[in-house]
């Protein structure tokens, strides 16, 4: 179920019978036809687990089934939108940062401190976005959410890619992530924050980073 861009702040998509898509709550600005909206309990295709691990997390992110045969326009918090097509592989992206993606995606929760083990889990605590991300995986598209518009990063073999932590937005791919430290110019000014630390991308994939260290 492909999204159509009305703009950097808006997304359409096209709603048909026996099709269903996912999308945070409050995030529907206008449709036409025979659509229906019905608040989400089950976590997405992930079920119970995946519902379970955002309670966990303390970052469940309330969803919305939508379903019926329309056309139906998505935006929320004036944010920028980028859309994420997946072709088999596993996104891992931030909750919050989810605006609506196909229900063909199967949807869960990894624990962050998985990789990288107790950076990991520093990750989490410097980022401020918890310990647990969500995937979403499988053959479908993903609208996510970012300050300042979004650019994609691919990771290749023998090139990892470092990232502010605070402007990291989501990845994709084989990629294995882990948080290290390093001293940057705006330590030496008095600046410092999250450019203490970076977060380190490598394998095969990309990585999303948005032109912002703001949290939405």
């Amino acid at each position: 179920m492909p999204f159509r861009e009305v703009n950097s702040k808006m997304v359409e998509a096209t709603i048909s019978p026996g099709q269903k898509m996912f999308s945070q709550r409050g995030a529907m600005l206008a449709y036409r036809g025979d659509v229906t909206f019905t608040p989400n309990t089950a976590g997405g295709q992930g079920g119970v687990m995946s519902m379970i691990g955002r309670r966990v997390a303390d970052e469940a992110t309330p969803l919305m089934t939508v379903e019926g045969s329309g056309t139906v326009m998505f935006g929320h918090g004036g944010h920028h939108i980028q859309v994420i097509a997946l072709t088999g592989d596993t996104l891992y992206v931030e909750a919050d940062r989810l605006l609506a993606f196909d229900g063909t995606l199967q949807q869960g929760t990894m624990f962050m401190g998985s990789q990288g083990g107790v950076m990991g889990m520093v990750r989490g605590q410097v980022t401020g976005q918890g310990l647990f991300t969500t995937t979403l995986k499988g053959h479908g598209s993903v609208a996510v959410m970012a300050h300042g518009g979004v650019i994609e990063l691919p990771v290749t073999p023998g090139r990892p890619v470092h990232v502010d932590p605070q402007a990291f937005v989501a990845h994709h791919g084989d990629v294995r992530n882990k948080l290290s430290t390093a001293l940057g110019w705006r330590d030496m000014v008095g600046r410092g924050s999250g450019e203490a630390f970076q977060l380190e991308l490598s394998g095969s994939g990309a990585v999303y980073v948005q032109a912002s260290e703001e949290k939405l």
